[in-house]
């Protein structure tokens, strides 16, 4: 999948707990964990989704900038 135009990648701090699922994912490795709590690089994020059904706690989402569902 290309990157979405007008979208974000978003981590809920609320939810993450830093299992770093996500980090193995990530094709493009651009995901990290800073005080257990997953960060992406926004830049450098393909929007591939990868990473989002690997979160046991659904913290990770794209959504575009008005806040809709991607």
């Amino acid at each position: 999948m290309a990157r979405q135009l007008n979208h974000t990648f978003i981590v809920d701090a609320d939810r993450c707990f830093g299992c770093a699922a996500c980090i193995a994912l990530c094709p493009v490795n651009v995901l990290t964990l800073i005080d257990r709590l997953a960060v992406v690089d926004e830049e450098g994020c393909t929007h591939c989704e990868l990473c989002i059904p690997s979160c046991p706690v659904f913290a990770l989402d794209i959504k575009s900038q008005t806040g809709v569902e991607a």
